[in-house]
């Protein structure tokens, strides 16, 4: 199997490209400063890794990419680069949920040889907020705890063993929200990298989740994050206007 993999919703840029070869597959990656830098990185990056890789975008299996939860304008970007390679070389696309991803990346840390494991993922959401999902790892598949989520570090308190035992959190909070977040729990640093999203690749693509280029969306759980600028200058006024009404005194 060929395939391209990417991820921008977190501060970083990951890439990954795999194929088949004689003894195995082998797997070519890249890492690099994502955020703001990814829209005019990734393109480039993704040319350059398929280069080394001797492989051609028309003969790639599927291209799988970071779809959500994360940063808007990451997700924004990942999702706008993955239609535009897919719509030009006729490949499906592969929408990958990032905190499965997470969980992924966190499993092959912790479980390499294919334990089970109990994974509680979450991604700094910004606003002093997390995106969370919990998954189970039978040693084979994985299999999802419940709905995504986004809210207070401490809103995840009280799901699960007060110690966290049999469980592990994993994901990019730990700096921002310290023991607000599962205190006692154990933590393990991971992120929805290139590599986890190849690994979760072929199971998605047997169960049928590759789309077209067209039908491919990020993911969001925060209908809006941001107000328009109309938004914002109907506000403004607005509280100009009751200042003044306000500092008028009465006739």
């Amino acid at each position: 199997m060929k395939l391209l993999a990417f991820d921008t919703s977190t501060e970083h840029l990951s890439i990954a490209v795999c194929r088949e070869a004689e003894g195995g597959t082998q797997v070519w990656t890249h890492d690099g400063v994502g955020g703001a830098m990814a829209s005019a990185a990734l393109i480039p990056a993704v040319l350059a890794l398929l280069a080394q890789a001797g492989l051609r975008l028309g003969e790639l299996d599927a291209i799988a990419f970071g779809a959500g939860p994360g940063s808007f304008t990451g997700l924004r970007t990942a999702c706008a680069v993955a239609q535009g390679l897919g719509y030009g070389a006729s490949v499906p696309l592969l929408p990958v949920d990032t905190l499965l991803a997470v969980a992924e990346d966190a499993r092959h840390a912790r479980a390499p040889q294919g334990e089970a494991l109990q994974v509680v993922a979450v991604l700094d959401a910004r606003m002093d907020e997390v995106y969370a999902a919990r998954y189970a790892w039978n040693g084979t598949r994985w299999s999802p705890g419940g709905d995504w989520s986004v809210g207070k570090p401490e809103a995840l308190a009280g799901e699960g063993p007060a110690d966290g035992a049999g469980w592990v959190v994993a994901g990019n909070a730990f700096e921002a929200y310290g023991d607000r977040l599962l205190p006692g729990w154990p933590r393990l640093v991971a992120r929805p990298s290139a590599p986890a999203l190849l690994r979760l690749a072929p199971a998605l693509l047997a169960a049928g989740q590759a789309v077209p280029a067209a039908q491919a969306l990020p993911r969001y759980i925060r209908d809006k994050v941001a107000k328009t600028t109309e938004e914002r200058a109907r506000e403004k006024a607005a509280a100009q206007a009751w200042s003044s009404t306000a500092s008028t005194p009465p006739s």
